[in-house]
């Protein structure tokens, strides 16, 4: 989405700096501008309330979505993408994961009684460890 489509919606927009605009926001009775507006290098457009409004109140009050604000694919020289969690937070999740495995995996070697609860838990620990996998983006074989 252009920056202008943005900007087109919004009432009392002044330039604030090089590719920054101050806006009345839409979302709250805004007696002077509160809402700025910037569009970044690669074509993402950060929007930031100063009376504390969620962007999603601000984007739904001039028929925007979250979306909109991103470019259809980021340019190749974008930061990389940070891992979401740290590796050590993973492992120990991974851990407990594995003992929940470990666990149902002994009652049913045993024949103990193994509950609808116990096996929706199990299918949970497999999801848990997959998605681990997956962010770490190893791959099978």
């Amino acid at each position: 989405m252009p920056i202008d489509t943005l900007l087109s919606r919004l009432e009392r927009v002044r330039p604030s700096g090089p590719d920054c605009w101050m806006a009345r926001c839409p979302a709250h009775e805004d007696r002077g501008p509160s809402l700025s507006v910037r569009e970044t290098d690669d074509g993402r457009v950060l929007v930031h309330c100063f009376a504390g409004c969620d962007v999603s109140d601000v984007l739904v009050a001039i028929g925007l979505s979250l979306s909109d604000l991103f470019p259809e694919k980021i340019g190749e020289h974008a930061a990389p993408e940070r891992r979401p969690f740290p590796a050590a937070d993973i492992l120990r999740s991974i851990s407990f994961e594995c003992l929940v495995v470990a666990t149902s995996g002994r009652t049913l070697l045993y024949r103990e009684p193994f509950t609808e609860q116990d096996q929706e838990r199990l299918m949970l620990a497999v999801e848990r460890i997959q998605a681990a996998v997956d962010i770490s983006m190893v791959r099978h074989g």
